[in-house]
């Protein structure tokens, strides 16, 4: 059945890209999905999209091709190679890049398509799993004006603020301060919760009065229930913001800016993960904190 919609291919269907997907196939498009673990496949199946054996099979025929992985090193495993995206993509495709990686990766892989006759989007996102099943996330996009109009209602499926930020790598240039921005904020809140705690203060109560105030924030109102209730099932692991701390940081370096509290908040989620925490969620900040006050964790 053609909907007169472009044919979309989903490669990474993990913790963002299994609802992502989920809301392109209830707004009518026809995807067809590739990731390693045959239970996420059989979930898209279910929810009318169609799984492939591999990225070759799943690109084949698609308009446009999305990918959701965890890090460049993943990027680079399915855009590459023999059995990657460019080999087997047809040339018009559109591919636009969803991960979150650093901003140089995204330009080599813009280089590297157009040789092959596909564009490429670097379209990073912010807003957690929530977002994504919400399609509220907030959309970061590089590349050029052309291929972001052409993208934008695929989008607009996705996300609720949707912004194209510049050239190649721009999207993820973007996605390096929101990460750094986020991270600075969790330990904040954290660092608030242990001093609230430590001096008695109803934390409910001291929560939803901060959140109405200038402390206010999306990562409070997001992150409320997990400091209250020690709930840090993952909506972002800590391992992958620590992967995302060491992007901004090193990319600042690049630039000649200087992040003394981001270098800092750096290495706290460094040593959450070394402590055995990196499967949390990224709000289990909090438990480094309390390790630190010798409070409980």
């Amino acid at each position: 059945m053609s909907t007169g919609l472009p044919k979309v291919s989903w490669i990474g269907l993990g913790i963002m890209g299994s609802p992502m997907s989920e809301n392109l196939v209830k707004a009518g498009y026809d995807v067809t999905g590739y990731t390693l673990e045959q239970e996420k496949l059989d979930r898209l199946a279910a929810a009318g999209g169609t799984a492939a054996s591999s990225v070759a099979e799943a690109v084949r025929d698609a308009d446009v091709i999305i990918t959701m992985v965890p890090a460049s090193p993943q990027v680079k495993a399915v855009a590459y190679g023999p059995d990657g995206i460019l080999e087997n993509a047809r040339p018009g495709a559109l591919l636009i890049d969803m991960s979150s990686i650093t901003p140089q990766t995204s330009v080599d892989l813009a280089a590297a398509a157009g040789d092959k006759g596909i564009r490429v989007l670097d379209a990073p996102v912010s807003g957690g799993e929530a977002g994504a099943v919400e399609a509220v996330l907030s959309i970061m996009v590089g590349g050029e004006q052309a291929d972001f109009d052409r993208a934008k209602p695929l989008f607009d499926v996705l996300g609720r603020t949707v912004v194209r930020c510049g050239p190649h790598g721009s999207g993820q240039t973007v996605k390096a301060a929101n990460q750094l921005i986020v991270a600075v904020n969790i330990q904040a809140c954290a660092e608030a919760v242990v001093f609230l705690e430590k001096s008695g203060v109803d934390l409910t109560a001291a929560l939803d009065v901060l959140n109405g105030g200038l402390a206010g924030s999306t990562v409070l109102t997001r992150k409320k229930d997990n400091f209250l209730t020690r709930d840090f099932t993952p909506g972002f692991r800590v391992d992958l913001h620590h992967k995302d701390m060491g992007i901004v940081t090193d990319a600042a370096r690049t630039v000649g800016a200087a992040l003394p509290v981001g270098a800092v908040v750096a290495q706290l989620v460094a040593s959450l993960r070394a402590q055995g925490d990196g499967g949390l969620d990224h709000s289990a900040l909090l438990r480094a904190v309390e390790r630190l006050s010798g409070a409980r964790v």
